[in-house]
């Protein structure tokens, strides 16, 4: 019976393929995308000549979790010696790795520099020209040189380690695979001049010497040497070397895990609820085959059965037109997500048969839940109840229906509630997201009371607008308020999705901006293009016209007891200098005297190895206690309070001195300096005198507050814009559910259309009264949305902003509510259309 039914109900079985085909794909999607994040390969570029490499150990375990150290820990010297000495070990080379930028075009590729020696390890060869004899020579590689136009003898200027200076090109190499990053090559006595530090070493291996065991035998001579150091090193070989060059690789693994994650189980929810919808409008137009089935004597689990043959067939279909859409849509979106900087490009995409297990357990279950629920109510009815609800159905509520929507409705409270009470700063969108979801699941299974209540009270104004259309609208949607709440539920649940995702991400980013703004008084930045800056600048910055206060500045993360999370807290290094007038770093206490003030420390005494926490993050520390701090690079120091200031509750930062701060960075230079203007000063007069300042310091610019605030952001807007992307799926998939689910119903009515039309009336009031019923789906499918969206937006707000309302453009509500009516409009209005191409007398005999 499915098997032939399969050829006689089209649209409605193409409706649910193309509901589970979409939900297998974004399944699939987010599965690639997880096995890409588990896997995190990145394969060598720099390093690909190197067998195996030593280098600092950035996993930091931090009680039950580990942390990912943003900076470089830096090796000893001396362990380069004691690595060459390793039987086995061919060549050791120390690497020296730091950020350089060859002035003169803004379309080169991004450069970082080396010692002369680790040309061989990629390798690269020399093309043109010799190699660098002198502290004023230097080696670009092929990209780089072709990008500024030059050629061996030619003067470049190279921007590195606070100073920019000319160097005579002697030669240009190329290696025989991609690198993605411009290489500047200087002597190895130069390199180690501008960048002490050894970033890493890397290993050869000796002729027939078995890497496994050489890797043993390394492993224990760098946990000899390094048994006493607060950042222990590590061995690494593979793709983890590719993670040493880009260790962006190892900080953005969880975001990608994580992300793809929350979404694939978020796609799968919504699969079920537009399956199921899908499946129980087919179910309602079938209602006359099913009440002559069950008088026949069909028992309700053949006619499960069926439905769930019928559905399983459709998904089998949908199974294998996924698999082969799957792995392309996920590679292109993880395009997006590198382009972005959400991963980093160095990780390659996996997509196994992983994913494709996963889909097709997730389809079997959208398929089954989906069937079942949708099934449900029209399998059970008796065959006399069947015969008598075979044309509208009115029944809804039942006991079981009932006490899950109390349960969702009672868990969305209880998270609403946790967010408001518990949670501060951006953490609170952990319980903000599943409020929205339990809340749409509540009302989608009210839907059809929900329906009907808004119906009744929307009926007034509709009737008195819209006259005898509107009336026989209202009548019709209140008659049909069961097989309407079928598309009023995916119309809520796109509009409870859009709005509160897209509203979440413009508050937490908004309110980051703000938080960070509130700690700045600086109205210029001085930057440059290696990254770093010489700290005898800042001295000359001073001396500007119409220059208040300058200092150096610059930003990290760090770990500290009782402040932040597993993540870490931000730290900021200011010079005490300039602190008092850059930076809103003001000591705090409820009295507000002098004696108070003291007692809560002076932004002067932040010199040294001192530092300055939140009052409220202090966790009963006072001034003059010493508080461990771990630094991005692994470094524990014990640092002393010197200032308790206000912080922001959910953004707590901490102010350390530049100079100490810049030391456990991978520059260890002052990466910028904040200034703040004389009164009077404008920004633009401000701006020109630090020009002429900086015209003689080359590759150095100056930058106004906005360029600093939205830089500090940038991390938060391109989480936010993969979050709009992958809602923008997610409701995508939804539109498409409202749209099956009104082409569904509308086409289904081709009896009731032919039966107005022989009672006088005309296709265009027809037309009208579908025009009124879409905008009465829409606008309650809307107005339960909106209430949906509410219940996790409020207490967000709350918690990250401090505000009941959330912040973001108008435009974005008005353009999901643009959507919504446009959908309804268009699935509406294409179908009654063309059922109302059939003559009458032809329609009112046609089966529903």
């Amino acid at each position: 019976m499915a098997i032939r039914t399969l050829r006689h109900r089209t649209a409605a079985l193409s409706a649910t393929f193309l509901a589970l085909f979409l939900g297998t794909v974004i399944v699939m999607t987010c599965g690639g995308l997880l096995e890409t994040g588990i896997r995190n390969n990145a394969p060598a570029q720099r390093l690909a000549g190197a067998d195996l490499v030593v280098t600092g150990d950035r996993d930091l375990p931090r009680g039950d979790e580990t942390a990912v150290l943003p900076e470089r820990p830096a090796l000893d010297d001396s362990l380069t010696a004691a690595v060459r000495n390793v039987p086995g070990v061919e060549r050791a080379v120390p690497e020296r790795v730091f950020e350089a930028a060859v002035l003169g075009s803004a379309n080169a590729p991004d450069a970082q520099a080396h010692g002369w020696s680790s040309a061989a390890v990629t390798p690269y060869e020399l093309t043109a020209g010799r190699a660098p004899a002198g502290p004023r020579d230097v080696v670009l590689d092929e990209a780089t040189a072709r990008a500024y136009g030059v050629r061996p003898g030619d003067e470049v200027r190279v921007a590195a380690q606070g100073g920019a200076e000319a160097y005579r090109l002697t030669g240009v190499v190329r290696t025989a695979h991609a690198v993605d990053r411009g290489a500047v090559f200087f002597t190895d006595d130069h390199a180690r001049a501008l960048s002490p530090a050894v970033a890493d070493i890397a290993v050869t291996a000796a002729a027939g010497t078995d890497h496994g065991e050489l890797k043993d035998r390394l492993g224990e001579v760098v946990a000899d040497r390094t048994a006493q150091a607060q950042t222990p090193a590590k061995v690494v070989s593979g793709d983890d070397r590719g993670a040493v060059e880009y260790p962006e690789v190892l900080t953005r693994k969880e975001d990608l895990i994580a992300l793809a994650g929350a979404f694939g189980g978020m796609a799968t929810l919504v699969a079920v609820f537009v399956v199921s919808g899908t499946v129980a409008l087919s179910v309602e137009r079938r209602r006359r085959e099913f009440a002559l089935l069950r008088t026949v004597g069909a028992t309700p689990r053949q006619l499960r059965r069926l439905l769930l043959a019928e559905t399983l067939m459709v998904a089998l279909v949908a199974g294998v037109a996924g698999r082969f859409a799957g792995p392309p849509a996920g590679e292109r979106l993880f395009e997006e997500f590198t382009g972005s900087g959400m991963v980093s490009g160095a990780v390659t995409y996996e997509q196994g048969w992983i994913p494709a297990v996963a889909a097709a357990g997730a389809l079997l279950l959208t398929s089954l839940l989906g069937g079942f629920l949708g099934g449900r109510r029209g399998v059970k009815v008796t065959a006399v109840e069947a015969m008598a609800e075979s044309t509208v159905r009115t029944r809804w509520a039942t006991p079981t229906r009932i006490v899950a929507a109390l349960l969702f409705l009672a868990g969305a409270v209880a998270l609403a509630i946790l967010t408001w009470v518990l949670f501060d700063g951006p953490i609170a969108a952990s319980t903000a997201g599943p409020t929205v979801l339990c809340t749409a699941i509540a009302l989608a299974l009210l839907g059809p009371g929900l329906t009907k209540l808004c119906t009744v009270l929307i009926s007034g104004p509709v009737r008195a607008v819209t006259g005898a259309s509107g009336e026989l609208a209202v009548v019709t949607a209140r008659t049909r308020a069961v097989r309407m709440a079928g598309v009023v539920t995916p119309v809520m649940l796109a509009v409870a999705m859009a709005t509160a995702n897209l509203y979440l991400q413009t508050t937490q980013t908004d309110a980051s901006r703000e938080a960070y703004a509130q700690n700045l008084r600086a109205d210029a930045v001085v930057d440059s293009a290696s990254g770093t800056l010489d700290p005898a600048l800042t001295a000359d910055v001073r001396a500007t016209e119409g220059v208040a206060a300058a200092g150096a500045y610059v930003t990290s993360t760090g770990w500290i007891d009782g402040v932040g999370d597993e993540d870490g807290v931000p730290l900021q290094g200011i010079d005490a200098r300039g602190a008092a007038r850059t930076t809103a770093l003001d000591p705090v206490e409820a009295g507000g005297t002098a004696h108070a003030r003291r007692a809560m420390g002076e932004v002067a005494d932040l010199t040294g190895r001192t530092i300055a926490l939140p009052a409220g993050a202090a966790d009963g520390r006072s001034v003059g206690d010493t508080v461990e701090v771990r630094f991005g690079d692994g470094a524990a120091v014990d640092l002393r309070i010197a200032v308790l200031f206000e912080g922001r509750a959910g953004y707590d930062t901490a102010f350390v001195p530049a100079g100490l701060l810049a030391g456990h960075t991978d520059g260890a230079l002052p990466q910028q300096i904040l200034v703040r203007a004389e009164d009077g000063t404008s920004a633009a007069a401000l701006t020109a005198s630090l020009e002429k300042t900086l015209a003689d310091h080359p590759g150095t610019a100056v930058a106004d507050r906005d360029a600093l605030i939205e830089a500090n952001i940038k991390d938060t807007e391109t989480q936010a814009w993969v979050n709009y992307l992958m809602v923008g799926m997610i409701v995508a998939y939804t539109a498409i559910s409202v749209v099956n689910n009104l082409v569904l119903s509308v086409s289904g009515r081709r009896r009731e259309f032919g039966l107005q039309r022989l009672a006088g009336a005309t296709r265009r009031q027809v037309l009208r009264m579908l025009t009124i019923e879409a905008l009465i789906v829409a606008g309650i499918g809307v107005a339960l949305g909106t209430a949906a969206a509410a219940t996790a937006l409020v207490p967000f707000s709350h918690a990250a902003a401090d505000s009941m309302v959330p912040t973001g453009p108008l435009s974005i509500y008005a353009a999901v509510v643009a959507g919504a009516v446009a959908l309804a409009l268009t699935a509406t209005l294409v179908p009654g259309w063309a059922a109302l191409q059939a003559r009458p007398a032809e329609a009112a005999l046609a089966e529903e």
